[in-house]
């Protein structure tokens, strides 16, 4: 008599979404360059999957049609099982997060992981980029983990690691300090804290901003850092209107740069 065979456990696929923001109204232009930014066997990959959590839905639907423009879709996208990733409630404490939030319930988590305890494999996708690096969706990493669940990364652009690599600053020893304070005083204090830190330990230190406040970031770089700072902006990568530019503060402050409040942009700083 032979053992009855397991049954198959699903993965948890990291999926990545394209940096540039795109939209489905032209799936073709759109679609083309999401071929150009992630690898054929991604998109493939992708198409084939019923179960996805995200970041944002209306964002991952529109991945999805992109998706379909290149490979069709397993089934219609309406009949694909799209979750939401839980966010903290406000008024409590969360593991890792922000005073005034309540940390996401071991039940949500499990219930985002049962599709996989069923057998079917799960997309993890985020807003831009790769899913789980400055992004909610780590909690969901560490869950499956946890539940014995395998974890497969899918090869797609990082905008941080693009822009480090860009930069010419450290590359060999970096950290990522996700967004600065928005009130001024407090943004200035904790950028001569991050210039004080990479000057210890010769570290590039990187961040993000919301797009809309680009401007007020570079003008606060400016203002707060020394002149011999070495500082590098990269905006819209992987988009037809990329750039990189690197320089000193002082270098920095002789040339005037506009911002587009439209586009994400990672700040790099090695003193």
């Amino acid at each position: 008599m032979t053992a009855p065979v397991a049954s198959r456990v699903g993965r948890l696929l990291l999926v990545p979404n394209a940096l540039d923001q795109g939209s489905a109204d032209d799936l073709t232009s759109s679609g083309a360059a999401l071929h150009l930014a992630l690898p054929m066997a991604v998109l493939q990959t992708a198409a084939a999957l019923e179960y996805w959590v995200t970041e944002t839905p209306k964002v991952a639907r529109v991945f999805l049609k992109r998706v379909n423009a290149v490979t069709p879709l397993v089934r219609p996208l309406q009949e694909l099982v799209i979750a939401e990733l839980p966010r903290p409630r406000k008024g409590g404490a969360s593991r890792g997060g922000a005073v005034g939030e309540a940390s996401v319930s071991a039940q949500q988590w499990a219930q985002l992981l049962e599709p996989m305890r069923q057998g079917h494999d799960v997309g993890l996708l985020s807003d831009a980029g790769l899913p789980a690096v400055a992004d909610p969706g780590a909690e969901l990493v560490r869950a499956a983990h946890l539940a014995g669940i395998e974890v497969v990364p899918l090869a797609g652009p990082s905008a941080l690691l693009l822009a480090l690599a860009a930069s010419g600053l450290n590359g060999q020893s970096f950290a990522f300090v996700g967004y600065l304070p928005v009130e001024s005083g407090e943004r200035a204090k904790r950028l001569q804290e991050l210039e004080a830190s990479s000057r210890r330990g010769r570290q590039t230190q990187l961040f993000i901003e919301t797009p809309y406040r680009n401007s007020a970031m570079l003008e606060a770089l400016l203002a707060s850092l020394a002149p011999q700072t070495m500082l590098s902006v990269s905006c819209g990568l992987t988009t037809p209107q990329g750039w990189t530019r690197t320089a000193t503060v002082a270098g920095w402050r002789k040339q005037a740069v506009v911002m587009p409040n439209d586009l994400p942009a990672v700040f790099a700083v090695l003193a």
